[in-house]
């Protein structure tokens, strides 16, 4: 028995003509309560800026959308940012003074300066290893053979 799969899952239903229910509800809502406040404020000098205000806010609900959100998540957000408390860490790292003194620095006896191998892959092991100290003692190396046919060349 084959089943169709739905498609198309992200994308609303258009209720209202080109408009979904969200849309119907945001512009309704907008331009209801520019109406009301046109009607009910009885200087028109003020109740039209206003009125104007709502209704665009409405539009801009319905249809405003940023990095592809719409505007009403955009409201939340910063409506959530602006009233939850934050938390704020700062770890202030002391930095060692460094001095210049560059004549002394080779001679000093406890500081270690790598030499330039023939091998640049210990030279990357050495500067990788970063839990390796200041002052390292060299390690023994072990030579590595080839076995062939059970014996070791």
């Amino acid at each position: 028995m084959q089943f169709q799969t739905p498609q198309f899952i992200d994308i609303e239903d258009k209720m209202f003509g080109p408009l979904t229910f969200k849309q119907f509800v945001y512009i309704g809502g907008g331009l209801g309560l520019a109406f009301s406040v046109y009607y009910f404020i009885p200087f028109k000098i003020i109740s039209i800026p206003i009125a104007f205000v709502f209704a665009i806010v409405g539009l801009l609900l319905a249809f405003y959308s940023i990095n592809n959100r719409p505007l009403v998540f955009i409201i939340q957000y910063a409506f959530n940012y602006f009233t939850n408390s934050r938390l704020y860490i700062w770890k202030k790292i002391d930095k060692k003074p460094e001095h210049a003194n560059i004549g002394n620095s080779v001679n000093k006896p406890g500081l270690y300066v790598p030499k330039l191998s023939d091998s640049k892959l210990k030279d990357l092991s050495w500067s990788l290893n970063i839990k390796e100290s200041l002052n390292p003692t060299p390690r023994e190396e072990k030579p590595l053979g080839r076995i062939m046919g059970g014996y070791k060349l």
